[in-house]
């Protein structure tokens, strides 16, 4: 494989990056913006967990969504903000009919005219009553949670690596949950218990990813610490190294997510696996894109202006000069059964002569020759 798919694969791209960094800054800006506005206008859709109410479910074989309806329009229930839906399952379709907090005399009539309704026994239509009080519970202690997180994985980050690229790593995640509840309150998803699971979710997802870009930024750092070479052009070799495999992270993820969501969700009617599938969804994607475009880019932003990388931040090697520059991390070692010993190919070695040729601020001082 010698074409775009083979250079990818082997970790010898040369995207830029750094160079390119403000549009995925920009992209994220807007989503950003997106998401304020609407959950200024129009707010999160929160299930019945977090705002409290009444949910019936009965056997739709027998009833339609219009009945349901009208049962609760002769209870005086306010029908323009009840949520009514057609679930299906293994044992059939069922309506679910879901509304704010009303008085237990006003349930019980309900579930008795659904029942006559449909025709069926009184046990077979499910009544779900939740307080919003225990719904306002629910959504605190999510908060702590999420800060705890955020405060326990700052601290990692600083430990392993530093300050800066845990400043970096926590902004990507918080920007990935921003724009993950943005996408709930633009399409009107409802919110869960399932969902907020799922948002705690994705942060180690997109934790995970960013640390294995960090890593590698750590350590081409050191590998070049003698030399002078930017900040901006670690962050690129780093990652046109760990492209492939934040794809392939990314994908073998995704994909039992999307088996969830279309098989168990939309195939099946499991309507409790459509709102975990859908959160981790998209907030997978967004963790996968927030590593590539937003937590890297930053920690450029931030070690670029450090005194050792300021002369250099806006010289970056592109094209083959970032092949040359990427090429000593990329050593071929050959080692044989039962023998600690390592090998170096000439190609790495031809490798590493352009490279030090090229990264040196003077050339090499000849040297003397001996007398004899």
């Amino acid at each position: 494989m010698n074409g775009m798919i083979g250079r990818l694969y082997r970790g010898e791209t040369t995207f830029n990056f750094v160079g390119r960094r403000w549009w995925g800054f920009g992209i994220s800006i807007a989503f950003v913006v997106v998401t304020v506005v609407s959950l200024f206008a129009q707010g999160l859709n929160l299930g019945i967990d977090f705002k409290g109410g009444v949910a019936w479910e009965v056997p739709a074989s027998t009833i339609t969504v219009e009945d349901v309806r009208t049962i609760l329009d002769a209870n005086e229930i306010p029908t323009s903000d009840a949520k009514i839906q057609i679930l299906n399952g293994a044992e059939g379709q069922r309506i679910r009919a879901q509304v704010g907090e009303i008085s237990t005399e006003t349930r019980t009539v309900v579930q008795a005219a659904l029942s006559v309704k449909a025709g069926v026994d009184l046990q077979e239509v499910s009544v779900a009553s939740v307080s919003s009080s225990w719904g306002r519970n629910i959504t605190e202690k999510a908060v702590r949670a999420l800060l705890t997180f955020f405060v326990i994985v700052s601290m990692y980050i600083a430990w392993r690596f530093e300050w800066k690229m845990a400043i970096a790593a926590i902004l990507a995640m918080m920007h990935d949950v921003l724009i993950s509840v943005g996408v709930y309150a633009v399409f009107g998803f409802s919110v869960t218990p399932a969902t907020v699971i799922a948002f705690l979710t994705i942060l180690g997802f997109s934790l995970y990813d960013t640390i294995v870009v960090f890593d590698k930024v750590h350590e081409n750092t050191t590998r070049y610490s003698a030399s002078k070479v930017s900040y901006g052009d670690i962050i690129n070799v780093s990652m046109n190294q760990v492209l492939m495999r934040s794809i392939n992270t990314s994908l073998a993820a995704v994909l039992p997510v999307l088996s969830l969501l279309v098989l168990g969700s939309w195939i099946m009617g499991a309507i409790a696996l459509q709102e975990f599938a859908l959160a981790l969804l998209v907030g997978m994607l967004l963790g996968a894109y927030s590593s590539i475009y937003i937590a890297t880019p930053l920690l450029a932003v931030f070690k670029g202006r450090e005194l050792k990388f300021r002369s250099l931040q806006g010289n970056l090697r592109l094209g083959e000069e970032m092949a040359r520059l990427g090429a000593t991390s990329k050593k071929v070692v050959t080692r044989t059964q039962g023998d600690a010993s390592t090998t170096s190919t000439q190609s790495d070695i031809e490798r590493e002569t352009v490279l030090a040729s090229s990264v040196l601020s003077h050339p090499p001082r000849p040297r003397k020759n001996r007398r004899r």
